[in-house]
């Protein structure tokens, strides 16, 4: 099974080295990789069992760090993000060049957002990357809210979990992206 730590420098190793870890955040765990390193993403889709044209998410810091991997950012999404971020709004936004076309499944678009748990926030903000990171289950399975839950449904594929305790909301966040004066709403999730 993995360690089960809350040592966040730990993790923060881990990634560096490549590896997966399971992370808390305020909707659920999340599997992370490095998600400017295409052989540290490639583990999430094996590990998962998920299919490679399914897109990640991109989890970052700050506003400023979105802006290094989105080519612009629309006016009203900015105004979305100014209001619920951090918190489980993810905005998918034009990608420039920097994220691996494995992590978006070749699409032009990234989906991103900034968590509002405080653990995730500390680990991020201790990496000079972004964090690909889907829920941290199996394809299909129901999504973990707990480091034990990952521990049960992951344990033997990765090697360590963040416990944060468990997760707010308990539910993935709301996916949108902003298209002219509309906003589309392609996952209803932590926020309404």
């Amino acid at each position: 099974m993995a360690e089960i730590t809350s040592d966040v420098s730990k993790a923060v190793n881990h990634l560096r080295n490549g590896d997966l870890i399971g992370f808390p955040t305020e909707t659920v765990y999340g599997l992370a990789a490095n998600g400017l390193n295409p052989d540290a993403v490639v583990k999430i889709f094996k590990v998962k069992n998920r299919p490679s044209f399914d897109p990640l998410i991109i989890h970052t810091y700050s506003l400023t760090e979105v802006e290094k991997y989105a080519k612009k950012i629309p006016k009203k999404a900015l105004q979305l993000a100014e209001v619920f971020w951090p918190g489980p709004l993810t905005l998918v936004l034009d990608k420039n060049q920097l994220i691996p076309d494995l992590v978006t499944s070749g699409l032009d678009t990234v989906a991103m957002r900034i968590p509002i748990h405080s653990m995730a926030l500390k680990l991020l903000q201790q990496l000079d990357f972004p964090l690909a990171a889907p829920s941290a289950n199996s394809f299909g399975y129901v999504s973990p809210t707990t480091a034990d839950h990952v521990n049960a449904n992951l344990g033997d594929r990765i090697s360590l979990i963040l416990d944060g305790g468990s997760c707010d909301i308990g539910l993935e966040s709301t996916i949108v992206r902003v298209d002219g004066d509309n906003v589309v709403i392609f996952r209803l999730g932590g926020k309404t």
